[in-house]
């Protein structure tokens, strides 16, 4: 029996999927082409709404997204890398080369 811990915004994901499609795109521009929707969303859920979210309007969410910064996004995934056991290793995780 495995238990999926779920986020009070993952309700909200589809609808802001634009604004995740848009960002990515920016950040594409700048050469952070590796950066997926899901990672984008994961950062969201861990940094920006870690408290305090059971009463946020669309237009706040929309506006969280929007507001992502590529240096505030590479400081969360180079400390995600760090915390996984096998920087290199062959298990299917990225290497941090690959972050970089």
């Amino acid at each position: 029996m495995t238990m999926v811990s779920t986020h009070p915004l993952d309700k909200y994901k589809e609808m802001v999927h634009p604004a995740l499609v848009s960002k990515l795109e920016e950040f594409y521009l700048f050469g952070y082409d590796k950066v997926t929707e899901e990672e984008l969303w994961q950062f969201l859920l861990k940094k920006k709404w870690k408290k305090n979210t059971e009463d946020k309007q669309l237009h706040q969410i929309v506006n969280d997204v929007m507001r992502i910064n590529i240096g505030e996004y590479m400081n969360y995934a180079t400390v995600e890398a760090f915390k996984s056991p096998n920087w290199f290793g062959e298990d299917g995780k990225e290497s941090l080369k690959d972050l970089l």
